[in-house]
């Protein structure tokens, strides 16, 4: 063999094992390096006391997912004054206990929700390559069997969590008046945001919008009415991201440079999107994105300490099924 065929064979064997360990990795430890994000946003009124509002999302529990569960379970040591929800819990037929389990120490505090296409009906295979490819707008949507999401939705307002879908309400929060209002899933089109539209309470302490997938369409008009702070999910961060570039997709028209984390939607208003918890059981990996919950700390407008507000800092812990 001649030694040009003998390097060229010796970096065809690197190459291979290099795509093989960073699968590895990313299928069998970055998918359950469970990580707390934390950040510190300036959206509430000039007289109000912080916040802290825990912010779960794309959850995609199977029953197998028994280090998820404790993992979700422990965030209740963390106290929060709010949880937030943004959808896609299921992904089988069977895990409503399973995310009851994981949600179960969470749902005594003050909660709200709303649903995503994954709630709603079951992943089923697809080729990975079209989130890549295609245009979202253009893209069929294929759906799995439905799932018991009504199941779900009892076990939550049985404890006292609100349903956002196409509502708007008011609720107290550590003694302070909180205007929130959620759609449907945009990811299905379900979203109308014509039963919600209005300018909220201005002396409310705060105004939250919640969606699952937090498309553009949607992100506007929930600016244009007022609102201070609008959290997502949907994204998963971009689920495989290359360092120093970031997210390849976002599986929506949102740019991929919010895929995750905070960000200016306009002049006056947040968005905050969760790189969720979990994974297509048909695309069980994660690259630079590790599952995520988050725990806001929301201050006055104004605050001096809240200027960085994207900078966050992660806490993480590693998990085994």
């Amino acid at each position: 063999m001649s030694p040009a065929r003998r390097r060229a064979r010796r970096l065809g064997l690197a190459t291979v094992t290099l795509g093989a360990t960073t699968f590895a990795y990313a299928a069998g430890i970055e998918r359950r390096r469970f990580t707390l994000r934390t950040a510190e946003l300036p959206v509430l009124a000039r007289d109000a006391r912080p916040l802290r509002v825990l912010h779960i999302s794309d959850l995609h529990m199977l029953p197998s997912h028994t280090a998820k569960q404790r993992w979700v379970a422990s965030l209740a040591e963390l106290e929060p004054d709010l949880v937030v929800n943004t959808g896609d819990n299921l992904s089988h037929a069977a895990a409503v206990p399973s995310v009851l389990r994981a949600l179960g120490p969470l749902l005594p505090f003050p909660g709200l929700f709303i649903f995503g296409s994954n709630d709603y009906f079951g992943p089923k295979p697809k080729n990975p390559a079209r989130y890549l490819f295609e245009n979202v707008e253009n893209r069929q949507h294929i759906h799995g069997p439905p799932l018991p999401w009504q199941d779900l939705r009892a076990a939550f307002i049985e404890r006292g969590w609100h349903d956002l879908t196409h509502t708007r309400e008011t609720i107290t929060v550590a003694g302070q008046r909180i205007v929130a209002a959620g759609v449907d899933d945009p990811h299905l089109h379900y979203d109308r945001y014509s039963e919600i539209a209005g300018k909220p309470d201005a002396d409310a302490a705060l105004r939250l919008g919640i969606t699952h997938s937090p498309e553009p369409r949607v992100l506007d008009p929930f600016a244009s009415d007022g609102y201070d702070l609008v959290l997502a999910g949907h994204t998963h961060g971009g689920q495989l991201r290359i360092p120093g570039i970031g997210a390849l997709v976002t599986n929506c028209e949102l740019d991929r440079s919010r895929a995750r984390g905070a960000s200016r939607w306009g002049s006056d208003m947040w968005l905050h999107v969760s790189a969720g918890l979990g994974t297509s059981p048909f695309a069980p990996v994660r690259f630079a994105c590790p599952p995520e919950a988050s725990l806001l700390t929301l201050v006055p407008r104004g605050s001096t300490s809240a200027e960085a507000a994207g900078e966050s800092r992660f806490k993480t812990g590693i998990g085994v099924r």
